[in-house]
């Protein structure tokens, strides 16, 4: 399977962000890091591996992207309103530089998003907010509610970052047309976080999968068992 590194800079953060992609060609996944996780995480970890066949098969492209987690959600050391504003900083990133650039090297109109832990989240905040520019999220092992981080602080950024303060009134077309999958397991504490994500999106008539697996808990083995599945339907 082959590995390319990549060393992206970015005008909005003002810094290089650093990717793994696997693959020459196929539809392209952007895959995000859980907790403060690395460029790596996800082959450290196996979840690459889980995906071989897909990959080596031509059927994806597999872009692994590095997070800003510690200057942003977990950066304690920063007032909320900068750590919530970095955010915006790496998700405008996000939308305006390196999708932008996905769609041109793979010929797509839309990409797919996925993540697990934190990475779910991640994943399903973007494809949310930037519906026109994502075709398929997998989120798997995700809690939604990030207001737990401002410690109390609550302002524009944060709501438009908070997935059930802003999906209740999302009007966009893409979003009907989005294929959604929110992966859970029986003994995983996101499991009611994902529940109440799918009454959300039901009460709005937003077609998608709740995927509860009966075994496993929030960790790894599942979702190694669970992504590959979730890139069949693509």
């Amino acid at each position: 399977m082959k590995e390319s590194y990549i060393k992206y800079y970015s005008h909005h953060l003002g810094r290089d962000i650093e990717m793994l992609v696997y693959g020459d060609w196929g539809y392209p996944v952007l895959l995000f890091p859980t907790t403060m996780g690395r460029f790596y995480e996800a082959r450290d970890f196996q979840l690459t591996e889980a995906v071989r066949g897909h990959v080596e098969a031509g059927r994806i492209k597999l872009y692994c992207i590095d997070s800003i987690d510690k200057d942003s959600w977990y950066a304690k050391h920063l007032h909320p309103g900068t750590r919530i504003w970095n955010h915006v900083l790496y998700d405008r990133f996000l939308c305006e530089e390196l999708v932008p650039y996905i769609q041109r090297e793979c010929n797509v109109g839309k990409i797919g998003v996925a993540g697990c832990s934190f990475g779910g989240f991640q994943a399903l905040n973007f494809a949310f907010r930037h519906p026109d520019q994502v075709a398929h999220l997998m989120s798997m092992g995700a809690k939604f509610d990030i207001r737990s981080f401002m410690g109390g602080y609550y302002d524009e950024n944060v709501y438009f970052n908070n997935p059930p303060d802003y999906v209740p009134g999302l009007q966009n077309e893409h979003l009907y047309q989005m294929r959604i999958v929110l992966g859970t397991s029986e003994y995983d504490f996101c499991k009611e976080s994902n529940i109440q994500m799918s009454q959300l999106l039901g009460a709005k008539g937003v077609s998608h999968w709740l995927d509860i697996k009966p075994w496993g808990d929030h960790d790894w083995p599942v979702w190694r068992d669970q992504f590959p599945h979730y890139l069949n339907g693509i």
